[in-house]
């Protein structure tokens, strides 16, 4: 959530910023409710200084030996009309942070103004496309060749946008997790840590989830809690990751907390239709290793460069070809003030698909969240950050099509052969 003081000065510049992001800021809205809400807080707080000055006349009265009754009888009156004040205040500023949490964040200063992807800024590129000197297949045609990847049958299982693995390339697929999870505690300090995979409402909304994109997910409706808790399966282990913190006060010396975890993800997929719809690009069930970053304000900007390159290193090892991009106003997502996207290259579609995005949240979620650090006496909001670290089946399927061979066989990167026993191709 962005600072509340912004809504109640000169919304003028803030309308513009926000206006590169695609969101309309009704600054009517926002002029006539803040009236509104300083009127009530005037009120009231008139309201409150009139009990008090009565309470102290009505000692005065006691001490005195005269009949305060008349004026006891006024202050219980006035006590009511607080008490009307508090709750219509305690509403009105329910509907503004119901409002403040539709509003996207930010963008940083150096972030490039654009509507879509087609705005977005190549940073770097790293490695070259292979050249084939045979006919490319996609990754759907080769792992059903094979017999290792079926769509029909998780269909039956579940519907669309699902697959099972077997054999060799979902031994490949636990390498993959198992090899990304060792880099990022191994070689890059990170913490592994495993989470749950089902969340309540309140860590979606501190992560910016909810409310806006409830259709995005999916929520749980038959459970037993009897407290009318909502459950919702995680769309990315950014939610339960960073919520570890939520309501925290964490000590300056601490940080930065650098935590990495595997998890399935969940998505609905809700206005994706007939996009992606081929292989396991767009699944509504797809595992990922993701990390995040918990810091203050001066190290966020830096760290972002750090997580960035991390992702980087895993498609490095992996002898991947891929871009990076740092992501235009009108691409980023809702709770990022800056976003890098790493793009792997596919063969078969000749072009850069995203494999990574990570992000500089500034304090937009710890906002939301509650979350602070001390530093001695002063307390300031934290600065979260997220990536992935791969989107595994992405990463798979950049494997299989960058590194397929003319007789169908799948040469295993070197540094994944330890995880499936030494073997150095996947062939059916």
């Amino acid at each position: 959530m962005i600072d509340p003081k912004l809504l109640r000065g000169d919304l003028s510049d803030l309308q513009q910023q926000l206006t590169t992001r695609g969101y309309a800021l009704d600054i009517e809205f926002w002029q006539a409710i803040e009236s509104e809400r300083k009127l009530l807080q005037v009120k009231t707080e008139e309201l409150q200084s009139r009990r008090n000055a009565g309470a102290k006349q009505v000692g005065t009265l006691k001490k005195s030996g005269e009949d305060a009754s008349e004026l006891l009888a006024q202050m219980q009156s006035v006590s009511g009309e607080i008490k009307t004040a508090e709750d219509e205040l305690r509403t009105l500023q329910e509907r503004i942070t119901q409002a403040a949490l539709q509003i996207p964040n930010i963008p940083a200063p150096d972030v490039p103004v654009g509507a879509s992807e087609d705005d977005n800024v190549e940073v770097r590129r790293w490695g070259t496309p292979r050249a084939f000197d045979f006919e490319i297949q996609d990754h759907t045609y080769i792992g059903e060749t094979l017999g290792m990847l079926d769509f029909e049958a998780a269909t039956r299982i579940t519907g669309s946008r699902f697959s099972v693995l077997t054999g060799q390339l979902a031994q490949m697929h636990r390498a993959l997790i198992q090899f990304m999870l060792n880099t990022h505690t191994i070689k890059y300090g990170y913490t592994e840590t495993y989470v749950p995979y089902i969340v309540n409402s309140e860590s979606l909304m501190g992560t910016g989830q909810l409310p806006k994109f409830k259709d995005d997910l999916f929520k749980l409706t038959n459970h037993t809690n009897n407290d009318d808790t909502d459950f919702y399966l995680i769309p990315t282990a950014e939610v339960p990751m960073t919520n570890l913190v939520r309501g925290e006060r964490l000590d300056i010396k601490e940080l930065p907390l650098k935590f990495t975890a595997h998890t399935p993800c969940f998505r609905s997929e809700a206005g994706s239709h007939g996009r992606d719809t081929r292989g396991l690009i767009r699944q509504h069930q797809f595992e990922k290793v993701e990390m995040v970053n918990i810091t203050t304000s001066d190290q966020s900007d830096e760290l972002l460069e750090a997580m960035t390159g991390q992702a980087e290193d895993i498609l490095q090892q992996l002898n991947l070809p891929y871009r990076t991009v740092r992501l235009c106003t009108g691409d980023m997502g809702f709770s990022a003030q800056k976003t890098y996207d790493i793009e792997v290259w596919l063969p078969s579609q000749e072009t850069y698909r995203e494999i990574s995005s990570c992000s500089n949240c500034g304090d937009f979620q710890a906002r939301r969240m509650g979350t602070r650090v001390k530093d001695g006496k002063q307390t300031s909001l934290a600065h979260t950050l997220n990536g992935s670290g791969l989107a595994v089946g992405r990463t798979l399927l950049a494997v299989m099509e960058n590194h397929q061979n003319a007789d169908g066989t799948i040469t295993i990167p070197e540094v994944l052969r330890l995880f499936m026993g030494g073997a150095e191709v996947i062939s059916a």
